[in-house]
């Protein structure tokens, strides 16, 4: 039942001991305030390296080829290693249970026009399966599709910017473009949450690339969606075997780190992820020492304020007040200014992480940091149930001592 008489005191005693209840508030609110912010720039972090892997799917991989460093099998050494359709073909029938998506990559930078407008683009010729691996976005119309792969199309895809430049507000869909000299159908326009970079470019279908630009077989890349089914050990594994595979097929050094690499985005992964748990640790064990040290302090000064208080719960046991009374009203006050406090420390916290938000993304890379509100809820309960407790114990002491005993206490 809510006691008016019971608060009305509370905030009385409240009242008259402002240094003590402020003090009690501050050792709270400031344990509330470092525990946001640190977990706060934690989840910063998080977002910074979750950022990085935003335009990728999370399953891919990447082989890429240079120049040998190393004489290998009677090779010489700085030997060109050049990708070809017979290697996608392979490695797409190898491993065909633990591959999901796959495309080859040839990259091109011509001059796109239409009308009297020109600029300079990258072209990227791809399969189908290019869409999903690069998570692009169609806004109108379509992506590349295998019946285009078939025919060796002269059809293009192009980046939302790569629209705007072009076309402005008109429609683009079905309009030819100018690629290099060569008219090509557009038949997609795309976004990507990647940045404005990766809408300034556009896809055509490999065969045409290879069959315009050169006429042969040769790619720049492959790109591979490996089997979601696998964790992160065995996705590492499965790029380490494709690179072991390439590097026998292509006639490569074992050593020869720089003629081929295979850029599996697990191993990014797995990296962030160990990253992430040893600086939650961290973290955690610096929060946690935070919060005992709010705990410490709010023990010690209720220890002082029963003491202090010995002399008013003798004089209120003299007029008849019950042990149970005096405990409660101890209690409630102690709670009352936990909650406050943790609540203007939270509150505090939120708004720091928000103002200084924008410069910790441009300074030092922390992305939007921000904090789980049950998370610091709950520490603002642990500390108030700390409160509770550590008003309890000697309130209750308190609340036994005789009213002659606790008259004469100093």
């Amino acid at each position: 039942m809510f006691d008016l008489d019971r608060w009305r005191e509370i905030f009385q005693s409240i009242n008259k001991n402002k240094l003590r209840s402020v003090m009690s508030g501050f050792t709270v609110a400031f344990a509330i305030l470092l525990f946001t912010l640190l977990f706060g720039i934690v989840s910063g972090l998080k977002n910074t390296f979750e950022g990085a892997f935003v335009d990728d799917a999370a399953n891919s991989m990447i082989v890429r080829v240079w120049k040998t460093t190393k004489p290998f099998k009677g090779l010489q050494s700085n030997r060109r290693i050049q990708l070809k359709n017979p290697d996608y073909e392979y490695l797409e029938d190898k491993y065909d249970s633990k591959i999901d998506l796959m495309t080859a990559r040839i990259f091109k930078n011509f001059s796109i026009s239409y009308d009297n407008k020109q600029d300079n683009y990258s072209v990227t010729a791809v399969h189908p399966d290019h869409q999903f691996l690069e998570k692009t976005l169609i806004n109108e119309g379509r992506y590349i599709n295998q019946l285009d792969i078939n025919e060796s199309s002269k059809v293009i895809v192009i980046g939302r910017l790569i629209k705007s430049d072009l076309f402005g507000e008109k429609p683009a869909l079905g309009k030819r473009v100018n690629v290099g000299g060569i008219s090509y159908k557009v038949i997609g326009i795309f976004s990507d949450d990647g940045g404005d970079n990766e809408e300034r470019v556009a896809y055509i279908p490999v065969t045409t690339a290879q069959k315009l630009y050169g006429n042969n077989d040769y790619l720049n890349q492959i790109r591979i969606g490996y089997n979601q089914d696998l964790n992160l050990d065995e996705a590492i594994a499965f790029g380490n075997l494709i690179e072991r595979d390439m590097r026998s097929k292509l006639d490569i050094h074992p050593d020869d780190q720089s003629a081929l690499s295979v850029r599996n985005m697990a191993e990014g992964r797995k990296g962030v992820d160990v990253f992430m748990i040893a600086l939650f640790f961290i973290v955690v064990f610096i929060g946690s020492g935070t919060l005992i040290a709010g705990i410490i302090g709010i023990s010690n000064i209720m220890i002082f304020v029963i003491k202090e208080r010995t002399k008013e719960f003798g004089i209120r046991k003299a007029l008849g007040a019950k042990p149970s009374s005096i405990v409660g009203m101890v209690v409630q006050e102690s709670v009352l200014i936990t909650t406050i406090a943790g609540y203007l420390g939270l509150t505090l916290g939120t708004y720091i992480l928000s103002l200084i938000g924008n410069n910790l993304e441009k300074d030092y890379f922390i992305k939007d940091p921000s904090v789980s509100q049950g998370l610091v809820i709950g520490a603002t309960i642990v500390l108030i149930i700390s409160g509770l407790i550590a008003a309890l114990v000697p309130a209750r002491k308190a609340s036994q001592i005789k009213p002659v005993v606790a008259l004469r206490a100093d």
